[in-house]
């Protein structure tokens, strides 16, 4: 573990920098890492606060969890001390609870830059919101004991941390329908059959793997890393003519870079 003094610290978040990879790490393992309002508005802060040097950032959670979801208080009558309850929540007006929910989800949403490769390292339970923080990274490295699951849907909810869309393009429709509709876990020898995990490894090999990983994603020169992401991100939105032209595109920049010429 690194010793550096975190950027940010607050709220069961912390930051650390280490030159060209920062670690954003949940740090309530008492509680298994469970998420309030207050922890996304840290993760989003830890997104605004990342240096412009980094490259790769990596996601983890202390203790035996990587996230049971969102905390059990969030349930209760009253909701979370000076937040709005469920209750508020229906009671407001459909645009104050679509901004609050867009508020929320920004902290599910930076990891997707195309100026950073993010890597999350998965232990343990895996869970609702902590299910869609995973699939809001890039890349999933996942310990031989993960549980995924998407329990939304058994409590009247619906998934709104933005994890719909990568779980569908990970897994396929109706595989992700049956996860979400019936809140089954997902082990790691699913997930990785599934494409929903890149790597499985035993329990304490998983920090050595995911340092393996981010060395070699640190081996190419960043901006080639750049317009590989972007191309490979916008690719379901291209038809294959317009896929073909950003590609040309992407590598005219690439050529020109290399042989030092501007724009």
């Amino acid at each position: 573990m690194t010793s550096l003094a975190p950027v940010l610290d607050k709220d069961g978040v912390r930051l650390v920098v280490d030159g060209e990879t920062a670690t954003v790490t949940l740090t309530n393992p008492a509680r298994r890492n469970a998420q309030s309002p207050a922890l996304w508005r840290a993760l989003a802060e830890a997104g605004r606060a990342l240096p412009g040097a980094v490259r790769v950032v990596v996601l983890r959670g202390e203790g035996k969890s990587f996230s049971a979801g969102l905390d059990r208080q969030a349930f209760a009558p009253e909701g979370f001390p000076g937040e709005p309850s469920f209750l508020d929540m229906a009671r407001d007006g459909e645009e104050r609870t679509d901004a609050l929910i867009a508020g929320y989800q920004e902290a599910f949403t930076w990891w997707r830059r195309n100026d950073i490769v993010s890597v999350a390292a998965v232990q343990g339970h895996a869970i609702g919101a902590g299910f869609q923080l995973a699939l809001a990274c890039d890349l999933r490295v996942v310990a031989d004991d993960v549980q995924f699951a998407m329990r939304e849907t058994s409590l009247g909810l619906v998934p709104d941390l933005t994890g719909t869309q990568p779980l569908v393009a990970l897994v396929g429709y109706a595989r992700a329908l049956e996860i979400c509709a019936t809140g089954r876990f997902v082990t790691a020898e699913e997930a990785v059959g599934s494409g929903l995990a890149n790597l499985a490894v035993a329990r304490d090999e998983l920090d050595g793997a995911v340092r393996d990983l981010v060395a070699a994603l640190l081996a190419a020169p960043r901006n080639a890393v750049i317009e590989t992401k972007a191309l490979l991100r916008g690719a379901a939105g291209r038809t294959l003519d317009e896929q073909r032209a950003a590609e040309r595109a992407a590598q005219a920049r690439r050529l020109r870079d290399l042989a030092g010429v501007g724009e």
